[in-house]
C-alpha cells in the first residue's frame, strides 16, 4: 500500500469530476491530507463531500476549468474514472507547467476511440474489425456494435442484431458524437475482462485482471453489473494485448484500464483508458492484491516518485453494482446491516432522495455498489450478493429489493 509522503501533505490537487466514478480517488486524496479542489456539473455530486473546495463546472468545459485552475496554486491535476477530461487534464498541466504522467498528444490519442483504433491497427494489436461511418454500411454482416468515437459510459451505444435497425443505431451514435461520426464494429463474442495496470518509465505493470460481468439484454448492452477477481479465465493473453495497446498508444507512465474480450480467435482489445477505472476498480485492486492504485495515480499526478509494489493476491474480491427500481427515490434502508456483514469492505448508494431512477441503460443509471472480499471469488460474490439483498430502495413509483 502506498503511504503518505510528507511532500504530498497539503499539496493542492484539482480533480475533474466528483461523481460515482471519482469517489475512490477523492477519498484517497482526503486520506493523504491533500487540499482537493473538485468540480462537477452536478451540484449534488457525491464526491464533493471529500473536497475542500467545490466548483459546479462541467468536467468537459475546458475554458471554465482553465479559468478555475488559473485562480488556484495547483500542484497537480487529475481526471479519474472518465475519458474525455483525461486530455483536458494533460493540456492543463502542460499550460501550467505541472508534472503529469501523460503528454497532451498521448492523452488526446487515448480519449478518441477512432484514433485508438487507427493506432492499434498500425501496430498490429488485436482488436475488432471496425469502420468509421456517417451512414449505415450495406456490406457488413450483423451483429454489429455501433458507438460514437468520442463518448463513454454506453452513451450512444447500440448492439444491432437486425439489419433494419442499423441506420437508426448509426444516427443515434452520430447524434451523440462530438465529430458527427459513428464507429461500426464487429461483435466479438466471449467473456470480458479488464486489465488494471500502471506504467513507469515505459514498463507495464499488470496488477489485477477482473472478470467484467455485464447486463443481459440489448437495452443495457455493455453495462457492468460486477467486477470479479480473480478471473476464472486464462488471462495471460489479455495482459499481453493490454501491454501491446499501451505501448502502441505511447503510454509510458500512469494508470491504464483496458477492456479485453476473450474471443474465439484470441484476446482482442475493446478499448484502453489512460486512467483508473470508473467502477471502483482501484479500490478492488487494493482489496484483491494489496496495491493502492489510487495512491499510485495521485503520486503520478503530483510528480512524486512512483514505485509499483508486487501484487500480493488475497483470495477473492468483487465490486457488485446496485440497481434501483424505477421511480423517484424516497429512502434507502438496510445499508448499516449490509456494511456489518463479514467480508464487506465498503458499500454506498450514489443518489439522495429526490433522484429519479430510470431503467438501466448506461453505467450512470447504476444506483450504488458493494465491495466484498472472501476466501475465493465465489465466496466474495456470495457475500456481495447477500449485502445487496439487504439494501432496499424505496421509490415513489415502485418498492423492490435490489436485484
Amino acid at each position: 500500500m502506498v503511504g503518505i509522503p510528507a511532500a504530498s501533505r497539503d499539496k493542492r490537487l484539482l480533480v475533474l469530476g466528483a461523481g460515482p466514478a471519482q469517489l475512490g480517488l477523492l477519498r484517497a486524496a482526503r486520506e493523504r491530507s491533500l487540499f482537493v479542489i473538485a468540480l462537477d456539473r452536478d451540484p449534488a455530486a457525491p464526491g464533493f463531500e471529500f473536497a475542500d473546495r467545490r466548483a459546479v463546472v462541467s468536467s468537459e468545459d475546458e475554458p471554465a476549468i482553465g479559468m478555475l485552475a488559473a485562480a488556484e496554486e495547483l500542484d497537480g491535476v487529475i481526471a479519474p474514472g472518465i475519458d474525455w477530461p483525461v486530455a483536458i487534464a494533460a493540456r492543463l498541466a502542460a499550460r501550467l507547467g505541472l508534472s503529469h504522467p501523460l503528454s497532451p498528444e498521448t492523452a488526446a490519442l487515448t480519449v478518441s476511440k477512432l484514433r485508438q483504433r487507427e493506432r492499434l491497427a498500425e501496430h498490429g494489436v488485436p482488436q475488432p474489425e471496425w469502420r468509421v461511418v456517417t451512414e449505415a454500411p450495406d456490406d457488413l454482416a450483423v451483429p454489429l456494435v455501433v458507438k460514437p468515437p468520442d463518448r463513454q459510459g454506453q452513451k450512444g451505444l447500440t448492439l444491432v442484431r437486425e439489419r433494419e435497425h442499423l441506420q437508426g443505431a448509426v444516427e443515434t451514435a452520430v447524434g451523440a458524437s462530438r465529430t458527427s461520426a459513428a464507429l461500426v464494429e464487429e461483435l466479438v463474442e466471449g467473456p470480458e475482462v479488464t486489465v488494471n495496470a500502471f506504467s513507469t518509465g515505459g514498463h507495464f505493470h499488470p496488477l489485477a485482471v477482473n472478470d467484467r460481468v455485464t447486463a443481459t439484454g440489448e437495452a443495457a448492452f455493455g453495462v457492468a453489473l460486477a467486477h470479479v477477481w480473480p478471473s476464472e479465465h486464462d488471462v495471460e493473453g489479455a495482459v499481453e494485448v493490454a501491454r501491446a495497446a499501451a505501448m502502441a498508444l505511447g503510454i509510458e507512465d500512469g494508470p491504464t484500464y483496458t477492456q479485453v474480450v476473450l474471443g474465439p480467435e484470441g484476446p482482442k482489445v475493446m478499448e484502453l483508458a489512460a486512467r483508473v477505472g470508473g467502477g471502483h476498480d482501484a479500490e478492488l485492486c487494493l482489496a484483491a492484491v494489496g496495491v493502492d492504485l489510487n495512491g499510485l495515480a495521485l503520486a503520478a499526478a503530483l510528480g512524486e516518485p512512483v514505485e509499483v509494489p508486487n501484487p500480493k493476491p488475497k483470495g477473492g474480491a468483487c465490486v457488485r453494482f446496485l440497481v434501483a427500481p424505477t421511480g423517484t427515490l424516497e429512502s434507502v434502508e438496510g445499508m448499516d446491516e449490509a456494511l456489518a456483514l463479514e467480508g464487506i469492505v465498503d458499500a454506498r448508494v450514489y443518489r439522495r432522495p429526490g433522484w429519479a431512477f430510470t431503467p438501466l441503460r448506461r453505467g450512470a443509471d447504476r444506483a450504488g455498489f458493494v465491495l466484498a472480499t472472501g476466501s475465493s471469488r465465489d465466496d466474495a460474490l456470495s457475500k456481495a450478493d447477500r449485502a445487496a439483498e439487504l439494501i432496499r430502495f424505496e421509490t415513489a413509483d415502485a418498492e423492490a429489493l435490489v436485484p
